[in-house]
């Protein structure tokens, strides 16, 4: 009995010692480096393209979200300081001779391509008939939704971009993820071994991949959305102006053409743009 016990006593010590020698031995197997640049830096070439794709289109992401916040912010007080001049009685004319010189602006451009239609229209006189007339309004109207429709589409400028990255980056990262996770099953079949240590860096590189693709996409559907309803309410804006100052021409023109019969018909408008003002 003692020596039947003694040997099962050996047997189990020589058990417990292959263990720990197999368990030090599994973890001092990998030595990788699990950091972020560590991960970047072990991967393969695929998933390393897809990191940096995101990283590109994260960053340059950021750099139009980071424009238009400031392009639509100082829109907005350029184009209320605007309204303040338009709306306080000053002469038009005076007014369109004064922001001619004024840096590119939507309202600017806008009230400048009114304010043109109608110099040239009435260069000859003031039209008298109510064909002619009609004619100069729909011309004034068209010329200002054109240019409406310019300065929109040039402020819409990056909004396709925010959309194509919120929409494609988490499938992009998922394609990292799915080919991470490839190379984990690869380096199973390589080393028929199911430890951690083995598949530990392609799985980390998959979750760093699709983590990347939500950091791409988060911010840039979330910016698309807030900045797809500043512009459509600066483009309502550019539309209330619009249909408020062919209101003022029009009135003028038929109060002009009441007094005199288009004669020396001046472009001063204050008193309409007054009285369209207290109304």
């Amino acid at each position: 009995m003692t020596a039947n016990t003694e040997n099962l006593t050996a047997e189990a010590a020589g058990g417990m010692a292959a263990m720990d020698v197999n368990a030090e031995s599994l973890g001092e197997s990998f030595n990788g480096d699990l950091s972020i640049w560590g991960l970047f830096i072990q991967a393969d070439l695929v998933v390393k393209t897809v990191m940096l794709l995101l990283l590109v289109a994260s960053v340059w992401s950021w750099t139009l979200i980071f424009d238009k916040r400031r392009v639509l912010s100082r829109l907005s007080r350029r184009a209320t300081k605007f309204e303040d001049a338009f709306w306080s009685g000053e002469a038009l004319d005076k007014l369109y001779t004064r922001v001619k010189k004024s840096p590119d602006d939507p309202m600017l451009a806008t009230f400048s391509a009114g304010m043109d239609e109608w110099q040239n229209g009435i260069s000859g006189g003031m039209p008298t008939q109510d064909r002619l007339q009609a004619s100069l309004q729909q011309r004034i109207e068209r010329a200002m939704a054109v240019a409406i429709g310019k300065e929109m589409q040039r402020l819409e400028k990056g909004m396709t971009f925010l959309a194509s990255v919120g929409s494609t980056a988490p499938f992009i990262g998922l394609l990292g993820t799915v080919w991470g996770i490839m190379n984990s099953f690869s380096s199973i079949a390589a080393t028929n071994n199911t430890s951690l240590a083995v598949v530990a860096p392609g799985i980390a590189e998959a979750l760093f991949a699709t983590a990347l693709g939500l950091l791409a996409a988060i911010p840039a559907v979330v910016f698309y959305n807030m900045f797809t309803t500043a512009l459509n309410r600066y483009a309502d804006r550019l539309e209330t102006f619009s249909t408020e100052f062919s209101t003022i021409l029009s009135r003028h023109m038929d109060q002009q053409v009441q007094q005199d019969g288009g004669v020396g018909a001046a472009v001063n408008v204050q008193q309409d743009n007054a009285k369209l003002a207290a109304e």
